[in-house]
C-alpha cells in the first residue's frame, strides 16, 4: 500500500513538473516568435497579439487539465487499494 502511494506521489509531481516546463518552453517559443513577426510587421501587431493571447491560453489550459489529472490522482487515488 505504501508503495502504491509513493509512486503515485511521484508520478503527480513528474505531471506537474514536466507539464510546467513544457508549458513555460512553449509560451516563450511563441512570445520569441511573436516579438520577431511584430519587428518584421508592425502593421499587424494587433492581429498577432491577439492570436498570440489564445495561443498563451490554450497552452495554460494543456498545463491546468494536467494537474487537475495529478490532484485527482492525490486525493481521489483509483489506485489506492480499499
Amino acid at each position: 500500500m505504501e508503495n502504491i502511494l509513493g509512486l503515485v506521489a511521484l508520478a503527480c509531481g513528474l505531471i506537474v513538473g514536466l507539464g510546467a516546463i513544457g508549458a513555460s518552453i512553449g509560451i516563450a517559443l511563441m512570445g520569441g516568435k511573436y516579438l520577431e513577426a511584430s519587428a518584421r510587421q508592425p502593421e499587424l501587431i494587433n492581429e498577432l497579439q491577439t492570436k498570440m493571447f489564445i495561443l498563451a491560453g490554450l497552452i495554460d489550459a494543456a498545463f491546468l487539465i494536467g494537474v487537475a489529472i495529478a490532484l485527482l490522482f492525490a486525493f481521489a487515488n483509483p489506485f489506492a487499494l480499499v
